[in-house]
């Protein structure tokens, strides 16, 4: 099993802290090992955001359509009667 440079250096640390003995480093190495966090499999893509970028697609090339540094924030709007989106700029 390859080992990323962290991991070996974990390894050399342990090795060192045990004067050497590399069966202690070992069995400490196992033992951290399996303490770490699983990676899991990539996220998921929103459907909405899908959507919402296939939308927008058209308004790539225009130049005069920009949403700046921070964007903007979309919500349904609230309320008795309302109907639509609210957007606002992110400050």
């Amino acid at each position: 099993m390859a080992f990323t440079k962290g991991q070996e250096r974990k390894f050399q640390a342990m090795l060192k802290s045990v004067d050497g003995n590399t069966k202690a480093a070992n069995a400490m190495f196992k033992i951290w090992m399996d303490a770490q966090p699983v990676k899991g499999s990539a996220a998921s893509v929103d459907p909405i955001a899908e959507q919402i970028e296939t939308m927008l697609a058209p308004l790539a090339k225009n130049k005069k359509f920009k949403l700046g540094n921070r964007g903007y924030t979309i919500k349904r709007s609230k309320g008795k009667g309302s109907k639509g989106f609210v957007v606002t700029r992110n400050e």
